[in-house]
């Protein structure tokens, strides 16, 4: 059992290697989706919402890796 586990992880490493970077990710994603389902925004500026959103939750996600957190 151990050794599936361990095969598990080691797959899900593959994808997800720091996974505040990824659930903040996954949040943008929703947050613009439902934005633009709900709130009337153009598809443009959500598309341009997600590109700045993951330019900057990258940049961040860069910063805290250089000092080591």
């Amino acid at each position: 059992m151990n050794l599936i586990k361990q095969a598990f992880e080691e797959l899900l490493g593959l994808f997800v290697d720091d996974g505040s970077l990824a659930l903040h990710l996954v949040l943008l994603i929703a947050l613009v989706t439902l934005a633009v389902k709900f709130a009337s925004l153009s598809p443009l500026l959500g598309a341009l919402a997600i590109l700045a959103g993951c330019l900057v939750i990258l940049v961040v996600s860069l910063r805290k890796k250089a000092r080591g957190e």
